[in-house]
């Protein structure tokens, strides 16, 4: 039932050589790995004006200039990260760069940033898709947080099935959201241009107001760079583009960052131009739409197309985080699990983990993506900070040709990245206080992971002869009972060796003695030893003497072997209707030392 469900819902297993087949073309990249960066068109414009309604709505025509910043840094990290991607395409982005260059807990910092912040990607897409959603229809706004873990669960069913069949089936929304907001812009400018909308909507550029300050105007250039977030994320999956694959990856880096551009100018003008200000239960793109074409078809559409490309703009951290973790696992920096493909050849623990997290995050802040967005932000400019000074030092130590370009590019990068950064902590520090305290939890775990792996390592390789053979075995079988079950056990052992002991925990002296009368009468010419259990634990009295007769095996050269009897209901539900003695001994005795623990099954067959 279980195969057949995982079946309808994931498909068929693929096979390893059909991996070829997984890779992106261009088109469907850009669908796959930059929906998140233009879908935060969706909410980096509203980020501005939330900050600057806090002054008054004079303010608003702020939003320009400070959108100009924005655009300048989206140029200095399209142009790095194109870079990058020429520089390291085997991938791994910002952890690859920073680990290489400045250092191992550089790497793993820059690593557990990108991490967190692809659970965040997704917990705030799927949270502003929501509010998308709730803003057409209020009446679901209530059960916004169940919305929510509903499309996660959805999205997590999308990217359990494939690279290749997520990539086509989110490659139709986020081309329909494209050319909505196309729609919207260029209808809008024109109603402007032909003078459709009042030009009193709006204050002026340069109008003064009382009570603006810089920090003030630096905490909404921090807010609006929340727009930038999954710029990164191009460079991590490298790997995932058809050959050429790094140059398919620049060609897609540049056409997201053109069409982010357009969009993201689109959206802060017509903010500006129409006198929108953010509102609690509808959002900006909504109240744009809804003064360009009025509560009609066009409206639901452009709704519509934001809702899903937010929704599918978790598609990114879905992507992005199981390479991630690929790569982390593969240096032995988070567990070997991360690094298993799945049957669709999709590194499927990454994406389950990825899920959960998620929802938990999701349920933690009520879906509120305003609480959400901070962290976002601050999660992905530590690395892009130093991914920009990695590549730095890279140039000035290697020295390639046109080398001083390319340092002062990713030198321009780092610097505005550190003060946005910078901005961030200083404006939000009651927002994103977390982060440094989780951070260098994530790098400690990281650091005693691979501290495990090197141990493991150290004691599975063979460096050395074993210093004595083993020259016999000793069966030890705990038996509750004379029983068909227990019969076969004692043959199986005998076959193996004529060292073979029963063991019995009794409760009461009368059941010591009748297990001992009924042991003498079966006559298997086996030892039966009993053990008397003040407190009624089989596995105290049990473990005490192993520790006898393992002293003596060591000193005799022998290898002490527990063979557990073990019967299989015929239905799986029938084990709740039985003790299960037998799982807790195992389960014990795994922990000793230089004790081999085994089960003889007997399966009922009624």
């Amino acid at each position: 039932m279980y195969s057949s469900i995982k079946r309808f819902l994931i498909g068929r297993p693929l096979k390893s050589h059909e991996l070829g087949e997984q890779k992106l073309t261009r088109l469907k990249a850009l669908a796959i790995l930059s929906s998140d960066a233009l879908s935060s068109v969706a909410y980096g414009t509203e980020q501005i004006l939330i900050v600057l309604a806090t002054v008054s709505t004079m303010a608003f025509w702020y939003n320009i200039p400070i959108a100009i910043g924005v655009l300048f840094l989206l140029t200095a990290l399209i142009l790095s990260y194109r870079q990058i991607i020429f520089s390291y395409p085997q991938g791994g982005g910002a952890y690859i760069v920073s680990k290489e260059n400045l250092g191992e807990n550089p790497g793993l910092i820059a690593g557990g940033s990108l991490l967190v912040d692809y659970i965040l990607t997704v917990a705030v897409s799927i949270s502003a898709g929501t509010d998308a959603i709730t803003s057409a229809f209020p009446i679901l706004h209530e059960h916004s947080v169940l919305i929510a873990i509903i499309l996660v669960i959805l999205i997590t069913i999308l990217n359990l099935r494939g690279l290749t069949e997520s990539a086509s089936v989110l490659a139709y929304p986020v081309y329909l959201f494209v050319f909505a907001l196309v729609m919207m812009i260029f209808v809008g400018m024109f109603k402007i241009a032909t003078g459709q909308v009042s030009p009193n909507l709006h204050t002026s550029l340069g109008t003064p107001v009382a009570g603006i300050s810089l920090f003030l105007l630096l905490r909404a250039f921090s807010s609006g760079c929340s727009a930038l977030t999954g710029v990164e994320a191009i460079s991590n999956a490298v790997p995932n583009f058809r050959k050429p694959a790094a140059k398919n990856a620049a060609a897609t880096l540049a056409l997201m960052g053109i069409l982010l551009a357009i969009l993201f100018t689109g959206i802060t003008f017509l903010a500006y131009w129409f006198g929108i200000a953010p509102k609690g239960n509808e959002t900006v793109v909504s109240q744009i739409a809804a003064q360009t074409f009025g509560r009609n078809f066009l409206y639901y559409f452009v709704q519509g197309t934001t809702a899903l490309i937010l929704v599918l703009a978790a598609n990114t951290g879905f992507s992005a985080f199981p390479m991630l973790a690929y790569s982390l696992a593969k240096d032995k920096y988070m567990p070997r699990m991360f690094s298993i493909r799945g049957d669709r050849l999709g590194y499927s623990n990454g994406i389950i983990f990825l899920s959960v997290a998620s929802i938990i995050l999701i349920i933690a802040f009520k879906g509120k993506t305003e609480h959400l967005i901070p962290l976002y932000a601050v999660g992905v400019f530590i690395p892009f900070t130093l991914s920009q000074t990695g590549m730095i030092l890279k140039w000035i130590r290697q020295k390639p040709e046109g080398w001083v370009i390319k340092l002062i590019t990713n030198l321009v990068g780092a610097l505005i990245s550190f003060l946005v950064l910078t901005i961030l902590f200083v404006t939000k520090l009651h927002h994103v206080w977390a982060v440094v305290i989780f951070l260098p939890i994530v790098v400690f775990i990281f650091h005693k992971i691979k501290r495990h792996y090197d141990a493991v390592g150290e004691q599975l390789r063979v460096s050395q002869p074993i210093a004595q053979d083993i020259e016999g075995n000793v069966f030890i079988v705990p038996i509750a009972g004379v029983t068909t079950v227990v019969e076969r056990s004692i043959n199986y052992a005998k076959s193996l060796t004529d060292q073979v002991i029963a063991v019995y925990v009794a409760f009461d002296k009368e059941d010591e003695k009748k297990m001992e009368k009924k042991w003498e009468e079966l006559n298997n010419g086996v030892r039966l030893v009993t053990l008397y259990s003040s407190y009624r634990s089989i596995i105290y009295p049990l473990n005490k003497f192993l520790e006898t007769v393992q002293a003596k095996a060591i000193k005799n050269h022998y290898m002490v072997t527990v063979l557990v009897p073990q019967f299989i209901p015929k239905k799986r539900w029938h084990n709740i209707l039985h003790n299960q003695s037998a799982l807790l001994i195992r389960a014990r005795l795994l922990w000793r030392k230089d004790i081999v623990v085994a089960t003889l099954p007997y399966k009922f067959k009624k």
